[in-house]
């Protein structure tokens, strides 16, 4: 089996790396930025449109307040890059917001934070996916009518570059990352330079429509309620700052220098793109609805069902561009590749996340691993299991997804500041230098500010978004913090059960202490060789006492294993077990149950002839009944089992074939043509 899948593994993945190559899949800072920032920047292709979104509920009027969230969630970013440089210098190990609250603040809360972030990874996977569909299918419908699919293959298509590897994998998604940047900064400064030097009239293809507000003239708390979702819906361009805090081990050395500059780099490039995009919405006269077909009117008639409204980064571009032009064109095919690409972020925070927990007992140990490519193939396959499965349940529909969104990221970052404050505070206790106390406390009062503005954020998009979709990924926190517990559990429980004693308990262990003595029993149905070689073998091992078992299922066919037995006289004696409901396993497990009953301190081995198959499926013909013997004889205390393996032709031919295969491989092996076999052959029969 592993020789039929290992052809297409290495097309798909590559071939496999040495462990001390490890180095050379390290991140430049050119690479990490499109790597770890990708997330954050291309959340600017949408999160723009969803504050106006919300502020379309209250008409056109409440448009002028856009700028003013702007500004507020420029400040959170600055806030939260700022915070979070003091995390990469702290804790460059790569555990990030887990770690710091881990140490500072205790396992639950390290939990949570995990349980946060595994969360938001998930949803960025889908939500980035989806958004990039609905970006491509403005212009091929065809994507717009098969959806779910179209975001499924992509998906798959992702995971199977980020199997190959991180290093190869960044590559690939460096040139479409920076040429969206470029993209947007050159729409901001041609946009910019168009309204007020030369003056020109820049609309978007919305401007003439007529927003019908759901609730019109807003005031009071009302209002300020609004104001307050349309802030929480802007903060999903904070989504995936994180990521830089987790990856940290990825960069080249200095790690924790390379990794502050990405941070401090990405914070800003984010912040001039996110408010050239809403500067230029508002000067384009940009118009958004939750539902087009019924509040968007043209005319005084209403757009309908076959409107199809596209984002506000599209819209934008078409004013200042113009529609269809080169750049035009270039933006739209940018901006959907990157938000395909952004998930890549969550690619590489998910599988070093899952591989931490396993480590620290978490997760199953199998996502702690580097795959053949040395990446955390385990964690790669997972995130995309759960993401698919997520945009399967949500159709693809970003809009539903988004709602789900930043809840995670605000609890991670809010514990993480906290613990982070903590942390200063620990050291400062002990701490005598004056130069680096001043360090600390500045640091402090940085950590100190973004637990308090992002703990505000975090209660903001609570209070406006639970109903909307955010239980749903409290809900999801709470299955991976039980899950995670759960798991720690049953690792403790068994660590604690299989510890070697130490001192004078060793010797008096039951484990140290030998059996009295050893029964070994050959389970047979027929005389064959597979048989002979079982008994051969069985007797071997000497033990105390030796008997074959079979199980009386057919009386003819037991009647000729007895008389073929008898004619054989084979020196060892049959014992035959009735079975009135001819089953097979429950009749050996009542059996050897019983002599350990009656000998609690012998041990019983148990011995089965398996048959070697050459082929795969015809696994599926052979050593089932072996396989549930062997099952159930595991859960038995006190009772070994033993495969004695027989290998049929069809695996002596597979392994035949296999070393002519390597032989034709190996290095300098000579490859000879029909002609020169057959002459080769004639020279050696005539010497």
């Amino acid at each position: 089996m592993s020789k039929l899948t290992d052809v297409p593994k290495r097309i798909l993945i590559g071939r496999a790396l040495r462990s001390d190559r490890l180095g050379e899949t390290l991140l430049p800072k050119r690479i990490a930025l499109p790597v770890f920032a990708s997330d954050p920047l291309s959340s600017v292709a949408y999160a723009p449109g969803e504050v106006l979104l919300v502020l379309s509920i209250a008409g056109v009027s409440a448009y002028h307040f856009s700028p003013w969230i702007a500004v507020a969630v420029v400040v959170l970013m600055f806030t939260v890059v700022a915070s979070y440089r003091q995390n990469v210098h702290a804790y460059p190990s790569g555990g990030g917001d887990y770690e710091v609250a881990n140490t500072n603040l205790g396992p639950k809360a390290g939990l949570t934070v995990a349980s946060a972030l595994l969360v938001d990874y998930v949803l960025t996977v889908a939500v980035s996916i989806s958004s990039g569909i609905e970006n491509l299918g403005s212009a091929i419908p065809f994507v717009v009518e098969h959806k779910v699919l179209c975001a499924i293959a992509v998906i798959l298509l992702l995971t199977l570059m980020n199997l190959r590897g991180v290093k190869e994998s960044g590559t690939l998604f460096a040139i479409p990352t920076y040429v969206f940047v470029a993209g947007v900064f050159i729409m901001i400064a041609w946009g910019a330079f168009r309204g007020l030097v030369l003056d020109d009239t820049m609309r978007a293809p919305t401007a003439d429509y007529e927003i019908k507000p759901e609730h019109g003239g807003l005031a009071g708390f009302a209002l300020v309620f609004l104001l307050l979702r349309a802030f929480s819906s802007g903060c999903a361009a904070l989504t995936g700052v994180e990521a830089i805090s987790n990856g940290v081990p990825a960069f080249r050395k200095p790690k924790s220098k390379n990794a502050g500059n990405t941070l401090a780099m990405m914070g800003l490039l984010a912040v001039t793109m996110f408010c050239g995009i809403i500067a230029l919405a508002a000067a384009t006269d940009v118009r958004m609805s939750e539902n087009p077909a019924k509040d968007l009117f043209h005319d005084g008639v209403p757009l309908g069902a076959d409107y199809v409204q596209h984002p506000v980064i599209s819209q934008v571009a078409e004013a200042v561009f113009g529609e269809g032009s080169f750049l035009f064109i270039v933006l739209a095919a940018a901006t959907a590749l990157v938000l395909f690409l952004a998930a890549n972020t969550a690619y590489n925070g998910f599988p070093l996340l899952g591989s931490i927990l396993a480590q620290d007992r978490y997760l199953p140990r199998q996502l702690h691993t580097r795959g053949d490519r040395l990446a955390f193939s385990n964690g790669i396959v997972l995130l995309a299991g759960a993401a698919m499965l997520l945009v399967f349940v949500y159709g693809a529909d970003s809009t539903r997804l988004i709602q789900l969104y930043i809840v995670g990221v605000f609890v991670s970052f809010t514990l993480s500041q906290i613990g982070m404050v903590r942390h200063w505070n620990r050291h400062l206790a002990t701490e005598k230098a004056p130069a680096a106390r001043r360090r600390m406390i500045r640091s402090r009062a940085i950590n100190a500010f973004g637990a308090f503005f992002t703990g505000l954020v975090l209660v903001v998009v609570l209070a406006t978004k639970f109903t909307h979709g955010a239980w749903v990924a409290l809900l999801g926190m709470c299955i991976f913090f039980a899950t995670m517990t759960a798991i720690r559990k049953h690792y403790d429980r068994v660590a604690e059960e299989i510890a070697a004693p130490e001192g004078p308990e060793a010797a008096q262990s039951d484990d140290m202490v030998r059996p009295s003595r050893v029964h070994s029993v050959v389970l047979i149905s027929k005389i064959h060789r597979p048989t002979l070689r079982a008994l051969a073998y069985a007797k071997l091992m000497r033990s105390d006492t030796l008997e074959a078992l079979s199980v009386n299922v057919d009386p003819a066919e037991t009647k000729a294993l007895r008389d073929e037995w008898e004619r054989r006289g084979i020196a060892v004696p049959l014992k035959v077990l009735d079975s009135p409901y001819r089953e097979i396993t429950r009749p050996v497990i009542e059996y050897v149950k019983s002599l350990r009953k009656e000998s609690p301190r012998d041990a019983v081995s148990v011995i089965i002839p398996e048959y070697v198959v050459g082929h795969w499926y015809e696994h599926l013909l052979h050593n089932q009944s072996a396989l549930r013997l062997k099952g159930r004889l595991l859960f038995t205390p006190g009772v070994m089992v033993t495969s004695v393996p027989y290998q049929l032709q069809s695996s002596e031919a597979a392994k035949r074939r296999a070393r002519k295969r390597q032989d034709w491989n190996a290095p300098g092996a000579v490859r000879r043509g029909p002609a020169q076999s057959d002459r080769a052959k004639e020279s050696s029969s005539s010497s």
